[in-house]
């Protein structure tokens, strides 16, 4: 009988925090910028410098702790992960081993089987490394150290996931609590939220887990999806050919979809940590931990729960809606300057989606605001404009944020107001199209939408289609 595989799977999830400056100095965190610009001494790892922690990243790291149901470290402190690599200036990282900052903690997330309970072993403080540009034309390696000393927390899973829809179901539900917190923009694209994977198999009905590999270099859902299969499928083959799984840290080359070697992988010990004797400990009050409780937002949950109370929309809306902080935010603002809940809906599941979709844009790079959102909706609803025009106007105002109504005043895209021009322009289309009009008085109703169509490019887009409809059905 062939034997059945099951995949055991736990992530490291780094997360950048969204603080102004650095962990350890005053650099700025910004993304980009010209190579070694955001730097100074104590984050190049110059002789003699000492860090100071950021008070700012104490607080996310405790916020996103609590998001997570985890119990907070009240005495914890820093310590130095010692390893050599271009990238890292001093030759160590400062990281947190023995007293991490918070601890067995889970998460909820909704699978096929019903909703399932992720384990989060632990969630520790630390700082980022450089970034090596590997320039093969000359055939060097080159250091930027922008990025060295940007805060980071390190969310570790228990091996608790069995495939890769649980995965991205886990990094999804991490992401969106994070956003919600302001504690990062997790844009996996810009290595603000990057997820390593460790992968093992064993068989179905073993308690025993297998030998697990981790995989790094995975800055997309879609390239986590690839690398777990692919790393799942490789470590079956080896099993079935009578080898061993060496535990080693694989790299994962997205575009040829597999995985390669990097190096054996480490244990702790490997890393020589000992207590950092640059930073004091934190010592923690219940005052301290209360302050950022009463701080945490209205999460999705919650948020969907008034949305059904006070709103008249659909499930379907307020789920995709309330996915995105950004967007439930804008919905949120919209709504109270136009009172139109279910018209704030249907353009943002409507042009909103199909805008973001075509340009390839997360809602959290939406840039029109909520009144130029607000008015355009007005003047919809006055039919100063019609739904034709309203789409592209608000085609305009998503891309350059315009203000609706000065550009529909600009660019003449009023409707006409005046029925006398709209009768006499019908009465031209019904008297230069003989045909149609037979074909309408002879029963077929389709055959107004020729007309109605006539008059709306005679009348340039600008009368409302519905009128235009009523006035030919009186004069037919």
């Amino acid at each position: 009988m062939e034997k059945q595989y099951e995949t055991v799977i736990g992530l490291e999830v780094h997360v950048e925090l969204a603080t102004k400056t650095k962990i350890f100095c005053g650099c700025s965190t910004a993304f980009g910028g010209a190579p070694n610009t955001h730097t100074c001494p104590v984050c190049t790892g110059m002789p003699g410098t000492l860090p100071v922690l950021n008070g700012q990243v104490l607080e996310y790291a405790v916020a996103v702790g609590l998001a997570t149901n985890c119990s907070i470290t009240r005495y914890c402190k820093f310590d130095r992960k010692n390893y050599f690599y271009p990238d890292n200036p001093q030759n160590y990282q400062i990281s947190q081993l023995y007293l991490p900052i918070c601890r067995n903690g889970h998460v909820d997330i909704e699978t096929e089987g019903g909703v399932k309970s992720i384990g989060i072993h632990e969630i520790h403080m630390e700082e980022d490394a450089g970034k090596l540009i590997h320039d093969e034309w000359e055939d060097v390696s080159l250091v930027d150290y922008n990025r060295s000393g940007v805060p980071l927390i390190e969310i570790v899973s228990e091996p608790d996931m069995r495939n890769a829809q649980e995965v991205i179901a886990y990094l999804e539900k991490l992401r969106m609590t994070i956003q919600y917190l302001g504690a990062s923009d997790c844009k996996l694209n810009e290595g603000s939220m990057r997820a390593d994977v460790n992968l093992s198999v064993r068989e179905v009905g073993s308690t025993e887990l297998g030998t697990r590999t981790e995989m790094k270099n995975l800055n997309s859902f879609r390239a986590i999806t690839r690398a777990i299969t692919g790393e799942r499928e490789r470590q079956i083959e080896l099993l079935e050919r009578g080898e061993s799984v060496v535990q080693e840290t694989r790299r994962w080359d997205d575009a040829r979809e597999v995985s390669y070697a990097m190096r054996s992988k480490e244990d702790a010990q490997d890393y020589r940590y000992f207590p950092d004797p640059d930073l004091v400990p934190i010592q923690l009050d219940d005052a301290f931990i209360e302050r950022v409780r009463a701080g945490q937002p209205e999460f999705r949950e919650e948020k969907m729960e008034r949305y059904r109370r006070e709103f008249d929309i659909p499930d379907y809306d307020t789920r995709i809606i309330t996915g995105s902080k950004h967007m439930a935010d804008l919905f949120e603002a919209t709504v109270e300057l136009c009172h139109q809940p279910k018209k704030v809906s249907n353009w943002l599941m409507g042009e909103t989606l199909r805008l973001l979709k075509e340009r390839e844009m997360d809602p959290e790079d939406i840039r029109f605001t909520p009144a130029h959102f607000a008015k355009l909706i007005d003047l919809t609803e006055r039919k100063v404009i019609n739904t034709t025009v309203a789409k592209e106007v608000f085609e305009e105002m998503f891309d350059r944020d315009v203000d609706p109504e000065g550009y529909v005043e600009d660019k003449g895209l009023k409707m006409v107001g005046d029925g006398n021009a709209l009768r006499k322009t019908v009465e031209e289309v019904i008297a230069a199209n003989p045909q149609s009009v037979a074909d309408y008085r002879g029963g077929k109703e389709k055959a107004i939408g020729f007309l109605v169509g006539q008059t709306m490019k005679a009348m340039k887009g600008k009368a409302d289609p519905a009128s235009v409809n009523q006035l030919l059905k009186e004069l037919l």
